[in-house]
């Protein structure tokens, strides 16, 4: 086995880092007061800046150390963490991640930019924050030399002659304070260009109290091959500063020894460390976990199978070691299902930059709340919701927020609101997505539906039905096609990607009060309760979550073979026959079941011959060649080594929805 990878172990930790950054920039958006989100964000600068210089990573430790000064200025209180500051601030954290995951494609022109954007913030607010507060100071103040702008342009054959711009550059910088801005505007075509000549210039803003004759001293002995407009800045009232690093700050480039010291360490103890309740946690790979849990798939089924044979003798001992293998397979299942539990809150706090950034271009102010963040799901689970969960996020801002002026005048508060809320339920995860904004346009979508000849004219549907259609292909309300929405793929994508995560999506929505969506997910894709039936000589597993209860056809039931309706208690449940769905072969069982499974708010019962009981299930994927096969959603291995399909619910409700609209419309004709 390979040793680890300092660099990849960087990259992992730094990940952890700069999602730990932008949560704090964006609370600090919020409680621009708050010192210890001012702190958490110094931290994780400082810590990117020393462990990128330490593993080799020098552009990310240059680019931060800009970065961190500019903090550090917020830390002591000289600036103020505004909402420009903060929006330069997650650019420059995006910079970052590019310059550690991508640096070979990662243009530094960009961040040249962002450092300039946030010089001048720094500048302005310094400027703003010192500003005095009598009308003697400002009388007293104005006039007074804060520094020089400076436009230099070199003759192009000063390379020639053995001068080095960069270098005189570093010894203006010498002087104090120093901006500059390279001028490439005179910087011709690639094939035009010639390489020993100089076609730069640049601007360049110096902060000093030297006078004329220091800055001509920089350049003595190259002011006749050049150009040189000096003008001074005068203080009008207002004390300017600016940004400076200091001695202290900058992170000497560490040695051999150093940067393989770490390395080793990493190599022979792997990357350990403890959380705020001092719990060693260990960095594990996800194709490691992946693989044990196959593995733990396979000797369920194969205790399954023990199980079997311990049943069919007579032997006790079998028997005792058979149950004693089910124990510790069970609690082998468990723990490593455990460990491949992921809080949500991962998830969760992806989508506040989203929305974040969303607020900011749409012009919708947006306050994003979140809740049930330590509800705890798989890891492919979460993977596979982050793509959904864009979508219903996008789409509650884009087309749920009213504009500001919308909102004023129907008497609501100019901030709009997203939740985002997590919470177990059974067996089961319950994702929910709420909006304050102004709710469905039921008679929008209809329209909108009859035009693009999903329903017909006039046809009778419920709210229910019609909010349904927007979940279907290429379907759209939006006036105009923009970057955001128009183009009609979202909502279908969102309801295949749960269902194929078995899950179930509802939608509900009042006018002007807003729109609820609610994910229902199961805690897992890898093993499951089922319940084992029978029809005719096949056997089929159904997940356990979506069963609520198990009754027997009566041969009242059995006799309205046209009317396929079972009376629950006063609620009217269509059934389905799956002898009938699945062309089993010969006479149908006496007593027949029904079991009674829902998805969402509607219930739809499912009959079969034999109920045998729960199975746990591990869930085989379907080939390519059964991908057209929507009753069947996997498969699974019995105790006898027999294959087993699961069905899908959503699916088999589907069609049971489908066959009793059909029977009301041939009965009403």
């Amino acid at each position: 086995m390979s040793g680890l990878d300092p660099a990849d172990v960087f990259r992992q930790e730094a990940h952890e880092i700069l999602e730990t950054l932008e949560g704090a920039l964006l609370d600090l958006a919020q409680r621009p007061e708050d010192r210890d989100l001012v702190d958490s964000a110094f931290r994780a600068l400082h810590t990117i800046k020393g462990s990128g210089a330490m593993f080799g990573f020098e552009a990310v430790a240059s680019f931060t150390h800009e970065f961190e000064t500019a903090f550090d200025l917020v830390r002591n209180g000289e600036i103020r963490p505004t909402h420009h500051l903060i929006s330069v601030a997650l650019s420059a954290k995006d910079h970052i991640r590019a310059l550690i995951e991508t640096p070979e494609t990662t243009e530094a022109i960009i961040g040249d930019a962002i450092l300039d954007d946030l010089r001048q913030l720094v500048v302005i607010d310094k400027c703003e924050a010192a500003a005095p507060s009598t009308t003697e100071a400002t009388s007293a103040n104005a006039g007074r030399r804060l520094g020089w702008r400076l436009q230099i342009e070199f003759d192009s054959h000063i390379l020639r002659n053995g001068s080095n711009p960069l270098d005189l550059l570093d010894d203006l910088r010498d002087l104090g304070s120093c901006f500059v801005t390279a001028l490439t505007d005179a910087v011709p075509l690639l094939d035009d260009l010639e390489p020993e000549s100089c076609f730069l210039s640049w601007d360049v803003t110096l902060y000093s109290e030297c006078d004329e004759a220091a800055i001509d001293g920089v350049f003595m002995f190259v002011r006749d091959e050049m150009k040189l407009v000096l003008e001074p800045i005068l203080a009008s009232g207002e004390a300017e500063q600016i940004l400076a690093p200091t001695e202290q700050d900058i992170v000497p480039a560490p040695s051999k020894a150093e940067r393989e010291q770490p390395a080793q360490a990493l190599k022979r103890g792997g990357s350990r460390r403890a959380d705020e309740r001092g719990i060693a946690t260990v960095r594990v790979q996800a194709e490691r976990l992946d693989e044990l849990m196959d593995r733990v798939g396979e000797l369920v089924i194969a205790q399954a199978r023990l199980s079997q044979l311990a049943s069919l003798t007579d032997d006790l001992s079998i028997k005792i070691i058979a149950e004693e293998i089910e124990r510790l397979a069970a609690s082998l299942r468990d723990t490593t299902m455990g460990a491949r539990m992921v809080p949500i809150e991962s998830l969760f706090g992806r989508f506040r930059r989203l929305v974040h950034d969303l607020s900011r271009d749409l012009g919708k102010p947006v306050e994003f709340v979140t809740a049930g963040e330590d509800t705890e799901l798989d890891k492919t689970m979460i993977e596979c919701l982050a793509d959904p969960l864009v979508h219903l996020i996008r789409n509650a801002i884009d087309h749920g927020i009213e504009e500001t002026s919308v909102r004023a005048s129907a008497g609501k508060t100019e901030l709009g609101r997203i939740e985002l809320t997590a919470v177990h339920s059974g067996a089961q995860v319950l994702v929910t997505i709420r909006d304050n904004g102004a709710g469905l346009n039921t008679a929008r979508i209809r329209a909108k539906a009859e035009e693009a000849g999903l329903v017909a004219a006039g046809a009778a549907l419920s709210d229910h039905d019609i909010h349904q259609l927007l979940f279907s292909p290429g379907f759209s309300t939006a006036q105009t096609v923009s970057a955001l929405s128009g183009r009609g793929v979202g909502m279908d994508v969102v309801k295949r990607t749960i269902e194929d995560m078995r899950g179930t999506i509802e939608l509900s929505s009042a006018p002007g009060q807003g729109t609820t969506v609610t994910l229902h997910l199961p805690l897992t894709l890898a093993i499951i309760e089922g319940l084992l039936i029978r029809v005719g000589e096949g056997r089929y597993i159904i997940p356990l979550s979506a069963v609520e209860e198990c009754v027997e056809l009566t041969s009242a039931d059995e006799k309205t073979r046209g009317r396929n309706f079972l009376n629950m208690r006063g609620n009217l449940v269509p059934f389905l026959r799956l002898r009938e769905l699945f062309h089993a072969d010969g006479e149908p069982d006496r007593h027949q079941k029904v079991i009674i499974t829902s998805s969402g708010d509607t219930r739809v019962g499912l009959v079969a011959d034999q109920i045998i009981g729960s199975h746990q299930t591990v869930i085989k994927s379907m080939s390519k060649l059964h991908s057209d096969v929507t009753m069947f959603s996997g498969a699974t291995i019995l105790g006898d080594g027999t294959a087993a399909l699961i069905l899908d619910v959503p699916q088999l409700i589907a069609i049971g929805q489908g066959r009793s609209e059909n029977q009301r419309v041939s009965e009403a004709a």
